[in-house]
């Protein structure tokens, strides 16, 4: 029996971390490809592992490049199949990966159901994250799951591999209960914007202000560019031209008060008036004047959050971030009496199911029979 480990096989995953994210490479590989058809050959036939990564990871499908997957799924599922391949060499004693042979100098091809599936078992309940800090949250399975899941089914899809082995992957879901509590009223969101405008810190009310009043997602809030606000004539009231996910653009009219918040920002940070500034400039920046980032934005904003020690974050059992506020667009539009395709529409979702998670729990309090008691039939003790 042959164990599987970094002497093993050379699949140059010291390299990876430069080879896997030359996107440029990919027209090589078209070229290698449309060869092996002249031939009459398998396309994939002299593909390596890490060509077939980057193939996965960016070819394209769609004449307009803008249809494709967003630089941001690239990134997530380039880094989470990075995790999964150094993993399974790393500790392939530990996960048992007993392949007897190495076929065509591949690891998947070496791959079997079975160690898809101690894999995941491993992953779950003895990788080195869940050593260090517990269990991984079930977004974060569920996460990693279809990732690994989509990767492999595309390896049998193109039959770079023979054996469907992406049927080793147990169903990863998540519940409702496993959700953290991202709901966030109208009047938590007021305390927060009276707290730090109390302080006088217009850096965060601005975020929070115009993260609460548009539904913005993270990401959409950091790639903002001066030249993305823009002016309706027919309603003369200012927008929002924001690329969301999936490359799909929205339109988000401002408030007169959002506007303000903005201005009250870039003020704050030394910033030019937006009427004066380089278009291509970012909206938004950090103390250094650099554009914020996903995950500095939401370290930056919860750690401030938490510091308020407000009395309704002792009832939270995850802290507030971002996100959190994109929760609350949904949730007071909701109270507003909005139907909930205009709230789906506004937040860029594909599917009313989604939009329909940021409610459940107001819905389920909601609709709770004790709703409907009267003082006639119970008293004074209703």
């Amino acid at each position: 029996m042959l164990e599987i480990g970094p002497r093993n096989i050379d699949l140059g995953i010291t390299d990876w971390k430069k080879d896997i994210s030359d996107n440029a490479s990919v027209s090589v590989l078209q070229e290698r490809i449309d060869l092996a058809e002249k031939f009459q050959k398998d396309p994939f036939e002299d593909f390596s592992d890490l060509d077939i990564i980057k193939w996965f990871l960016y070819k394209k499908e769609h004449l307009d490049q803008h249809h494709d997957k967003s630089l941001r799924t690239i990134k997530e599922y380039e880094r989470e199949l990075k995790i999964f391949v150094q993993q399974l060499i790393t500790f392939s004693s530990e996960i048992n990966l007993d392949i007897v042979t190495i076929i065509e100098g591949s690891l998947f091809k070496s791959l079997g159901s079975r160690h898809i599936r101690r894999y995941q078992e491993w992953l779950s309940e003895k990788s080195p994250y869940v050593k260090k800090k517990g269990t991984y949250s079930p977004a974060t399975l569920a996460r990693k799951t279809t990732i690994i899941k989509n990767f492999l089914s595309f390896l049998y899809e193109v039959k770079y591999i023979e054996e469907p082995i992406y049927k080793g992957l147990k169903i990863a879901t998540v519940r409702k209960d496993d959700r953290p509590n991202k709901d966030l009223g109208p009047k938590e969101v007021i305390q927060l914007l009276d707290y730090f405008k109390d302080i006088n810190h217009p850096i965060v009310f601005a975020i929070i202000h115009v993260l609460t009043t548009t539904g913005l997602r993270n990401e959409e809030f950091c790639n903002l560019k001066v030249e993305d606000i823009q002016y309706d004539s027919i309603n003369e009231q200012p927008y929002l031209n924001v690329l969301g996910k999936g490359n799909k653009r929205r339109q988000i009219p401002l408030k007169e008060k959002c506007v303000d918040s903005i201005k009250m920002f870039r003020h704050a940070r030394g910033l030019p008036k937006i009427a004066v500034s380089d278009k291509k400039s970012f909206l938004f920046t950090t103390n250094t004047g650099k554009s914020y980032t996903p995950s500095y934005l939401s370290q930056f904003l919860t750690k401030k959050i938490k510091k308020t020690e407000l009395a309704f974050l002792n009832h939270r059992t995850s802290p507030i971030g971002p996100h959190t506020f994109r929760h609350a667009f949904a949730i007071i539009s909701y109270i507003n009496g909005v139907d909930i395709y205009k709230i789906m529409r506004s937040l860029g979702h594909e599917k009313i199911e989604t939009t329909m998670i940021y409610l459940e729990k107001v819905f389920e309090r909601e609709r709770h029979a004790i709703q409907e008691w009267n003082s006639e039939v119970f008293g004074n003790y209703v």
